[in-house]
């Protein structure tokens, strides 16, 4: 019989290897079984910019980047407060970095017309989405229409490289949390939320980290500026394959 041990146990022993981790410089192996990048965490500032955030840390752990230029990139990409996946692949290519975006579909589910999350801006944004998958190829974006395993991600982290990730906020639970993070599209300290909790929110997240043995995915959530979260791999994929990701993930490579 295997010994039992509490959740505070492991909560502890994962922190302690986050604080053991963050010694070191550089990308660093925590045992044979895991690594965890040190990788920027970046707080979202409006209640839509949760990808636009995940972006600037990925793009300061790669190289240093002026937020004037990442502002006119922006500008010139014309990003509103609408920003799917695809946008980002388009800012991170008009950047010069090395990315692939997988997705299982090649532009708009029409299915999605009807969810809460995207009810919204569904109509407005249907084809201005679906025109950037058409052009993706000849601007230079990578997109391919493909579902990536979990073992793909930990293998693309092993190399150094780092990894977005649209996820269903209302799914993914960090361990190491003590308070869940709110659901409604993380509004700005101060501003009470008064949303009924939705079956879908989509948010984007920073894959940056794995520990094998313990079976858990270390990722920086923009939601907050001053911690790495960690949840079971199982918490993750069910988080990242929900109806309304498409599960998408943008692959960003250290060597752009």
């Amino acid at each position: 019989m295997k010994p039992f041990i509490s959740i505070s146990s492991l909560v502890t022993n994962l922190k302690c290897s986050i604080k053991y981790l963050y010694e070191y410089e550089d990308s660093t192996r925590m045992t044979e079984d895991g690594v965890l990048l040190n990788v920027p965490v970046i707080r979202q500032l409006y209640h839509w910019d949760c990808g636009l955030a995940c972006s600037k840390m990925v793009l300061k752990y790669l190289h240093p980047i002026s937020d004037q230029d990442f502002q006119s990139a922006c500008w010139e990409l014309k990003l509103t407060e609408s920003v799917w996946t695809i946008d980002l692949a388009y800012l991170m290519c008009h950047l010069g970095i090395r990315h692939q975006f997988c997705t299982q579909t090649l532009g708009v589910d029409k299915g999605f017309r009807n969810q809460s999350f995207y009810k919204k801006h569904f109509d407005t944004e249907e084809d201005r989405v679906n025109e950037l998958f058409v052009n993706a190829e000849s601007k230079g974006v990578v997109v391919r229409k493909c579902s990536v395993t979990i073992h793909e991600i930990t293998a693309h982290i092993e190399q150094g490289h780092v990894a977005i990730v649209l996820v269903n906020a209302v799914v993914l639970t960090c361990d190491l949390c003590s308070l869940p993070v709110k659901y409604c599209c993380f509004l700005p300290a101060g501003q009470k939320c008064f949303c009924r909790r939705p079956e879908y929110q989509g948010h984007f997240v920073v894959a940056c980290g794995f520990n094998s043995s313990t079976g858990c995915i270390f990722y920086n959530n923009p939601a907050y500026a001053d911690r790495v979260c960690c949840t079971s791999i199982t918490n993750f994929e069910e988080a990242r394959r929900s109806y309304g990701t498409d599960e998408d993930i943008l692959l960003v490579f250290k060597d752009s």
